[in-house]
Formats: C-alpha cells, structure tokens, sequence
C-alpha cells in the first residue's frame, strides 16, 4: 500500500483509566509498542469562516470529509491530511490521503505564498503524491479554506499484525487563535473527568478474537466521537455563553 493513502476500519471508544490499564494488560500480550510509541499530537483543521466542514462532519450526512495538518512535537514534518468518510460502509468508512512538508513550507502555504504543489514539484514526489497536492489545493481555492481550530493531545500507540494499530489518546486540549503547532498556557482541556481517554483501533481487517473479547469483557463499546466536532460545539457553547 502507498505509504500516504490510508484505506481502514476505525473505530473510536471512550474510556476510563482503569479500562485502558485492563486493556492494554491484554493488548501486551499480542502486540508491541509503535515505533514513535508515545507522542504529542497537534492537529490543525481547516475550514471556511461558517465552518462548513466541520458542521457538515457532525451532522453525519452520506458523505464528509475534512482537511488537516498534523505535526508530532519535536519533528520537522507537517502532513496534510484528506480525510474522508461514506456513511453506512463498514468494510471502508475510512480513507485518508497525505502529504508531508516542513514546518517552513507549512507557513508558506498557509500564507498563499506556495501552493502544495508547487511545494511538491520542487521535490522528486510521485505522481500519487502530486496528485494528493492537487486535491489539497483545490479543497483550499475552491473553498477558501484557512487554518480556523487547533486540537492537541498525548498519544500512546501499539501495533499488530495485519497492520492492526491501536491508539490511546488523552488530554484533549485546543484553541482557536493562535494557531501554531506549539503549546499554549490558555489551552482548553475538553474532557472534566470520567471516560477521559479515547481509543481507536484501526484494522484492515476484522479485529482478532483476542482483542474482541477483550473489549466485551470490559464493556467498552464504539461510540462516535470526532475531536474536531466536539471541540466546535465546545466552542459553540463558549461563544453563546
């Protein structure tokens, strides 16, 4: 598969403390810590000044798909990442395509200075690559796109095998100015408490007995749950308060 296009299974839950120490008590047994195990995530959304992508990805139509840029603490890397999502497909919900730039070309790109492919010819990319960069290009022209909510967090990652990851991410935080992939000290926590963690596992495939009855035994079941989309009605509320 190309290293830059995602086609998988994802499933998100919402967990407490004492079920991510049972469940990771089990997932040891099968498999190992990722190679970038532990990691500050940041993920910087784009969207139109009526936040159309976003309140399209919560009201959960046939079809979505949202823009971002993530960068890991510490790398010079940012991926521009094309996330989309066809409702009532359980064999491919998700599909995700990107491209990896610098910090420096980020900036540019944010300032109108480059597009991404121009960003992208520059360098000996492929064609699957250059084609990523058109898309990302026209979702911004078309658009008007701009960078509108970053949304940061601590990440724990394991991996199995057929390309079974699972992630575990806590202290949700975000901010909607300021928009640089570094923390602030007016960064927002959005959990309060309680199932404060969340889950995801992605697969290729149907999940391993293992692991399913892992998940029945600590009675975790899938919710939906989009970062971005609780972060805005967050928002949302904050502005009406």
């Amino acid at each position: 598969m190309d290293a830059n296009v995602f086609d998988r299974i994802e499933k998100k839950y919402l967990i407490s403390e004492s079920q991510k120490k049972h469940i990771i008590s089990i997932i040891k047994l099968h498999m190992k810590k990722s190679k970038y195990y532990k990691s500050e995530v940041f993920n910087l959304y784009f969207d139109t000044d009526q936040f159309d992508l976003i309140s399209q990805s919560i009201d959960w139509g046939d079809f979505k798909h949202k823009l971002r840029a993530r960068s890991y603490s510490g790398y010079d890397r940012v991926f521009l990442e094309i996330k989309t999502k066809v409702r009532g497909s359980d064999v491919n919900p998700g599909y995700k395509r990107r491209a990896m730039i610098t910090h420096s070309e980020f900036k540019d790109l944010s300032n109108k200075k480059q597009t991404l492919l121009e960003i992208m010819h520059r360098r000996d990319s492929s064609s699957r690559d250059l084609q990523i960069a058109r898309e990302v290009d026209y979702l911004i022209s078309e658009f008007n796109l701009r960078p509108k909510i970053l949304v940061l967090y601590h990440r724990e990652s394991y991996s199995g095998e057929d390309d079974l990851r699972i992630t575990f991410d806590e202290r949700l935080r975000y901010r909607a100015d300021n928009l640089c992939f570094v923390k602030k000290k007016h960064d927002k926590m959005y959990f309060k408490g309680g199932q404060n963690i969340i889950m995801e596992i992605k697969s290729q495939t149907p999940f391993p007995l293992w692991l399913s009855r892992a998940l029945s035994e600590n009675k975790i079941f899938p919710q939906r749950f989009s970062k971005i989309g609780k972060v805005y009605e967050q928002l949302i509320k904050e502005t009406n308060v």
